[in-house]
Order: C-alpha cells, then structure tokens, then sequence
C-alpha cells in the first residue's frame, strides 16, 4: 500500500462561545482505496486559520509515495525535516499531528481494530469528561453557581470555569496584578460555585495565565479550603520556575500544559517540579504516540493526565483512543457544550457525548468520520474542500 495523496481543508466557526471551533483537516489516500483522516489545531482564527494547512501541504512530498504502516519512521523523517523551521513549534507540531492521526486511522482500517488496539489495549472503554463552562457575560457569583448546577443535572461530575474575565477591580488591563477588589471577586465566584455544588462534584478554575506570582500565591492559599480539582495555569506558561513557586506555596492542585508540545517539554515541566496535573492538548502536542509519550512520562512521575480539548468528534475520539490506553488518565475537557452543530459535524455512535462520558469507538481506526455534507457548510472563510 502506498500513499496517492495528501489534502487538507479547514472547517469551523468562531462567533459562538466555542473556543473558537476552527480546526484543520488532513485526509491522506492510498492506492488501497483506504482513507485516513486525522485533525489538528488550525493555529487560530488570528492566523487566518490557513498556517496549519499549508504547512501540511508543505510536507506532503515527503509522503506521497511512501507505505502509509510505517508511521514511526514516516512521522521523524517529517519532524527532523522541520527541526530548523519550527518544528517543536506550531504551526508544525499541529501539522504532524494531523498528518499522524490519518495515518492511525489507516492503519487501524488496513488492519480492521481500532487505534486503541495499536497502542497496547484498553484500561476502560469510556472517558469521563468535564464541562468547561461559560456563565455568561454578567460575570457575578450568582451566574457562576446557576451554570454549575445547571451543567451537574446534565449528568457531569466534574465542571470547570475562568475566572480571567476583567472584574470590578481591575485597574489596569496590561498588568497581571490582582488588587485587593478584583482578588475578592474572583475569589467569590470560586466559593459560590462550590458552595452551590457541593463537595463532590470536581471543580477545576482557569486563570488563562492572567496573574503575576504574587497574585497567583495568593490565589492559590486563599482556596486551599475549597479542594479545587485543579487552579489552571495561574501564571503565563512560559516560565515553568514561577510556576514552581506558585505550586511549593500552596497545598492547592496546579494544573498546566496546554501550551506545551512534545515530550521534551514536558519533562521539563516534571523535573522542576512545577505542577501537579497535566493538560496537553492531543490535537497539537505532536499526534497520537507523542501524546501517549507524555503521558506514559508523567506516569513516571505520578502525575494524572487530564487532556486540554477543543477538538470536533474527530479530534476529541482521537485523544480517547490515547486515554484508553494509559493507567494515569484523569479527565478529558469537553468544550462543546453550546456548539449546537457539534455532533453534525461527524458521523459515528452517537450521540458522541452523553451524561458526561464518551464511548471509546470499536470501529477500525478512529472509528469518526468527516460528515462531508455538515463540512462543506463550514468550510472556514472560503476554503475548498477535500476532492
């Protein structure tokens, strides 16, 4: 079998609260008549969303041609090639990761299993997932905890929210200092939801990064009583020492690795000791087996893996094939709640979602198809679709 073609599209929406739904489409075809598709992070609607594609499209000569069951090998002669371009970088690493994802999904279907097969079998066949939750743009306690007990009836039990939002207080937009009014409103939100859940249902904070290290050592002491889940990136990523220092000041779980990409990267992160929980993202960090690197080296260190996700179906089965196969999984994000057109996208067992959990596909491959109809409606700013 040897691969006829490589082509890539980018398909989303970026108006609702949805992350931005924007992501990049690799299909890769064979002489066999197999199809594999796989996805990857679009490197954002700021980039026009195209940078992920062309770059795909940059590596495809050095597909085509080539037998499409040699991953490993097919995967570092695309990685080494881009060493001196940015390859540990996006738009890169998402391009890999798209590319490496179809060609799993070839193999399984070449093979008739499922990609969680390829990776050594499954520790469960359904992942849980928490809600990441929008309150909407009062930014007040009282929304907080209404959501909170809103997303629990739907069966999750385990909720996440931001806290990043400019708040009374705020004096200065460019800063990342909390002054005392806006630390005690962000506060307040933190302990109405809880308060309004409960102790066990989980509920992780995000602050996007949005604090400097005082702030966030303040924080993070003044919800010890709270037993978050985890506090979300409290500092920029960038500096893994200071967030080292947030994590040693506090008896509160710190939680990052969105940001990150490649196992190099991360063992960085668990040498300095700098956080407790980690959240790659599988549709950027470098595609199915780095993802399972990851997280097979932070099982060294003890740490849980609990995948940052603003996937489409696709994406999202992708990373459940991952956490299938892994002892160290905690949770997988679900941030779809409020995309209406989510499971339309694709087509598999649905409902893909339901009471907080997803199914591991059994089908070959990923087990998720492109639903090409529901794709070519949302084709993002003009780009053309697959042939």
């Amino acid at each position: 079998m040897k691969i006829t073609d490589v082509q890539a599209c980018v398909v989303g929406r970026s108006e609702e609260h949805s992350g931005g739904s924007i992501w990049t489409f690799v299909r890769i075809y064979t002489d066999a008549g197999i199809v594999g598709t796989g996805e990857c992070s679009s490197a954002g609607p700021f980039s026009n969303g195209f940078a992920t594609k062309e770059t795909v499209l940059t590596l495809k000569r050095f597909l085509v041609g080539q037998d499409p069951m040699r991953i490993g090998p097919l995967y570092e002669t695309l990685r080494r090639h881009s060493r001196y371009s940015g390859g540990h970088t996006a738009p890169t690493t998402f391009a890999l990761t798209g590319i490496e994802n179809a060609l799993y999904d070839i193999v399984g279907k070449a093979l008739g299993v499922p990609v969680y097969q390829l990776l050594g079998g499954q520790f469960r066949d359904k992942i849980r997932l928490y809600a990441d939750c929008h309150a909407g743009e009062t930014n007040e306690p009282q929304a907080y905890a209404e959501k909170a007990l809103e997303v629990v009836a739907e069966g999750y039990g385990a909720v996440k929210f931001d806290v990043d939002y400019v708040s009374p207080g705020k004096y200065d937009t460019y800063n990342w200092t909390a002054s005392a009014k806006e630390m005690t409103h962000i506060i307040n939100l933190i302990r109405a939801t809880r308060e309004a859940i409960g102790y066990e249902i989980d509920l992780a904070i995000d602050c996007h990064g949005h604090l400097d290290l005082p702030s966030a050592i303040t924080l993070a002491k003044a919800v010890e009583g709270l037993r978050l889940m985890w506090l979300e990136e409290p500092v920029p990523a960038e500096n893994l020492d200071m967030l080292a220092e947030v994590k040693r000041a506090s008896s509160t779980v710190i939680c990052t690795g969105e940001n990150q990409y490649s196992r190099w990267e991360f063992l960085q992160m668990f040498e300095k000791r700098a956080v407790d929980v980690i959240m790659p993202d599988f549709a950027k960090a470098g595609g199915i087996m780095e993802a399972r690197r990851i997280c097979d080296i932070a099982d060294a260190y003890y740490i849980p893996v609990a995948p940052h996700n603003v996937s489409s179906p696709l994406g999202m089965m992708a990373a459940c094939h991952v956490l299938a196969t892994i002892p160290n999984f905690m949770v997988l994000e679900f941030h779809a709640r409020e995309v209406p057109w989510w499971e339309d996208l694709c087509e598999g067992d649905k409902p893909f979602v339901k009471d907080g959990w997803m199914a591991v596909s059994n089908r070959p491959g990923l087990g998720v198809e492109l639903n090409d109809k529901a794709a070519r409606s949302l084709l993002w700013n003009g780009d053309t679709y697959f042939d």
